[in-house]
């Protein structure tokens, strides 16, 4: 068990690696596997709760949202992404976890729609949920049973997703794009960056990382890849959101190089689905 700990480490820092055992990684296993269990009741007990980061124009008005995931430990409290999320994309939970929150996204939507107030929603989805077999048929299913629109449905994928089988990935991306869902790559440039398969996937949006945001205003080599990311955007006809935007100097720089959507705390912080109403009217 010990020896399988370390193996954990030396994959974790990048493969072809040597990791002796020490007493803290052994703490840290027996964390892991403690959310993982915990993790696996809480789906079905209901201990999950969605939040909304809503997602606003140029001129501030709000344009959609994107839907987060929290969990309220029964004994720990409201717990954030990071605590069980990263656990969860170590095993199959992930595709559970990703199904609740598509689940509540459309029960969302629907809602929403029926009360006359429309509304756009991001999801994040992992290579692995969209990856198993089924995926698509269960999507188009569970548009249909909820009565969610999809065109108001965006989902957001990683480019790690476009590493493997390229050319399946097109074509369920493209089936479900026929259906009137978007596709957005999401904290685009920080991953396995590669402009051959922008022009192939049938994608709507660029979702600029908040690692570049951050320091936009003082790294010159942020501001470059944000203005090389937002030139190539509009030569390809895709919106550019910005994700992470903290303060009034980011949003400026953003506006003035024609970044006309925006999310982050500037705005608003992530809010409970109960508050959304209220901020919607």
């Amino acid at each position: 068990r010990r020896a399988d700990t370390a193996l954990h480490r030396a994959k974790a820092a990048g493969g072809n690696e040597t990791a002796f055992f020490e007493t803290a990684m052994g703490d840290a296993a027996e964390q892991r596997f403690r959310v993982e269990r915990e993790l696996r009741r809480a789906i079905p007990a209901g201990e999950l709760r969605l939040f909304l980061q809503p997602q606003v124009d140029a001129a501030g008005a709000l344009a959609g949202a994107e839907a987060l995931v929290r969990w309220q430990h029964p004994e720990r409290g409201l717990l954030a992404p990071a605590v069980f999320v990263p656990v969860a994309e170590e095993s199959d939970l992930i595709v559970d976890l990703g199904a609740w929150v598509l689940t509540e996204a459309c029960n969302l939507l629907a809602r929403s729609e029926a009360a006359g107030q429309p509304v756009r929603l991001s999801v994040n989805l992992s290579p692995r949920q969209f990856r198993r077999a089924g995926f698509v048929p269960w999507l188009r299913h569970l548009l249909s049973a909820t009565g969610a629109d999809p065109a108001h449905l965006t989902l957001e994928v990683t480019e790690g997703l476009v590493i493997d089988n390229l050319n399946q990935v097109i074509a369920s991306m493209s089936e479900l794009s026929a259906l009137g869902l978007h596709f957005s790559i999401d904290d685009f440039g920080t991953g396995y960056s590669s402009l051959a398969y922008l022009k192939r996937l049938p994608l709507g949006q660029v979702k600029i990382a908040q690692s570049f945001v951050r320091d936009v205003t003082e790294d010159l080599n942020d501001a470059a890849i944000v203005m090389a990311i937002m030139a190539m955007s509009r030569t390809l006809g895709l919106q550019v959101i910005a994700e992470g935007v903290e303060t009034q100097a980011q949003r400026d720089f953003l506006l003035q190089n024609e970044c006309l959507a925006y999310q982050g705390f500037l705005f608003c912080k992530p809010i409970p689905i109960e508050e959304w109403a209220p901020l919607l009217k």
